[in-house]
């Protein structure tokens, strides 16, 4: 069933400079009384690797994983593509607290029912 309140962000990208956008619009639709949902995907599972989002800073932005904490503190699910996982040959990997490991159908879904989808 579509959730017109349901907006879906998906990171593709481990790149420094394409890490905040996500995470602040989801943080944005939360206080909009909105349903976000962050999705990492490709090389963007990287990023969710202790230490790593912490190295990321851009401007007088709080870090990567500053970021990521407030976003899940606020409530807002992080999922991790499993197939993702599989193709960058993790098969045993730590990533950061709180993200959650799900298979590839689930981000169909999610796109299926979602009253928006954005990519990065």
């Amino acid at each position: 069933m579509k959730d017109e309140k349901a907006i879906l962000y998906v990171q593709t990208s481990n790149d420094p400079t394409r890490q905040y956008s996500p995470l602040v619009l989801a943080q944005a639709a939360k206080a909009m009384d909105l349903n976000p949902t962050v999705y990492y995907l490709g090389m963007g599972l990287t990023v969710l690797r202790p230490g790593e989002a912490e190295k990321m800073q851009l401007g007088s932005f709080p870090t990567v994983r500053e970021m990521l904490d407030k976003t899940l503190t606020m409530g807002i699910p992080i999922l991790v593509c499993e197939a993702s996982k599989q193709m960058l040959g993790w098969e045993k990997v730590d990533l950061i607290e709180g993200v959650k490991i799900v298979g590839a159908a689930t981000l169909n879904d999610l796109a299926l029912d979602a009253g928006a989808t954005m990519w990065f």
